[in-house]
C-alpha cells in the first residue's frame, strides 16, 4: 500500500495502529446500489479515545464494523496493526477478532442461557486463550473491576441493563485485546449509568486500550481524545477534544 514513511512501520507499511485506506461500502437494494460509505480513510493511533459520531444512517457503525472484521469493504484497504482485515478468511477473522479486538454492542448480546461469569469466560473457551484453570479467576476479577463480582452467578435476565452493559466490557476484555470497539453502548442506559460506563472506558485508555466508540451522545463525545463526524457515508469533520 502507498503509505508515508515512519520510523516503525507494521508488516504490511501502514504506520498507524488502525488505517482504513479509500474503503467504500456498497449495499445492493431493489433501487440500485446504495453507499453507505465512501471512499472513507481514517488513521487511529495506539492509545486514542475515538468518538464517532453521526446521525442514524451516517454510515457510522458500517464504519467500525470494517475495523471488527464483522461486515468487509467492498473496496479499499483495512489494516489493524500487523493485519490486512480486508484479506482474511472468515475463519481467519473469527480468530483474530476473539484475540485482537473487544466488541461491546448496544444490546449487550449476552447469552440468555449462562451466568455472568459464564459469558465472560467465553471468549477465552472459544479462542483458547489462557490455561482451562485460569479461565474462572481471571473472569471474576474482570467482573470485580467493573463491579459485577457480587452477581457472577446470576443470569443476565436477574440483573439490569447498565449491570448487563459492565458484564459487556468485561467480557470484551477477557482475551486483553489491544483495541475496544464499542457501538452505541451507552445508548439503552440513563445519564448516570452512560457516565459510568464512559468513565471506565477512560480508565482503560490510561491502561493502554484503544477505544473507538459510536455515539450518538456529543457530550460524550467530547471527552474522548478525538471526535469523528460522519454523515452520508463519509468523514466530514474532526475534533481533537484533548
Amino acid at each position: 500500500m502507498a503509505e508515508a514513511q515512519c520510523d516503525t512501520p507494521y508488516r504490511h507499511g501502514n504506520c498507524h495502529l488502525i488505517e482504513l485506506v479509500n474503503v467504500v461500502k456498497a449495499y445492493q437494494t431493489p433501487a440500485g446500489k446504495f453507499y453507505a460509505l465512501k471512499g472513507v480513510n481514517l488513521r487511529v493511533d495506539t492509545h486514542e479515545f475515538v468518538a464517532v459520531i453521526g446521525k442514524s444512517g451516517s454510515g457510522k457503525s458500517t464504519l467500525i464494523n470494517m475495523i471488527t472484521g464483522i461486515d468487509r469493504p467492498t473496496s479499499g484497504e483495512v489494516y489493524v496493526g500487523d493485519v490486512a482485515v480486508h484479506k482474511l478468511s472468515e475463519g481467519q477473522m473469527a480468530v483474530w477478532r476473539g484475540k485482537h479486538v473487544g466488541v461491546i454492542f448496544q444490546f449487550f448480546q449476552l447469552l440468555p442461557t449462562l451466568t455472568l461469569v459464564e459469558n465472560v469466560m467465553l471468549p477465552m473457551d472459544f479462542c483458547n486463550t489462557y490455561p482451562p484453570r485460569e479461565r474462572y479467576d481471571r473472569a471474576m476479577h474482570l467482573l470485580e473491576r467493573v463491579g459485577m463480582a457480587d452477581h457472577a452467578h446470576k443470569l443476565p435476565s436477574a440483573v439490569s441493563g447498565g449491570q448487563q452493559q459492565r458484564v459487556a466490557i468485561a467480557r470484551a476484555l477477557a482475551n486483553d485485546p489491544p483495541i475496544i470497539v464499542a457501538d452505541e453502548p451507552t445508548g439503552n442506559l440513563d445519564s448516570k449509568t452512560a457516565n459510568t460506563v464512559f468513565d471506565m472506558f477512560t480508565r482503560l485508555v490510561d491502561e493502554g486500550k484503544t477505544i473507538l466508540m459510536v455515539t450518538h451522545d456529543q457530550d460524550l463525545a467530547r471527552r474522548a481524545t478525538r471526535a469523528i463526524l460522519v454523515a452520508d457515508g463519509e468523514i466530514k469533520d474532526e475534533l481533537r477534544t484533548a
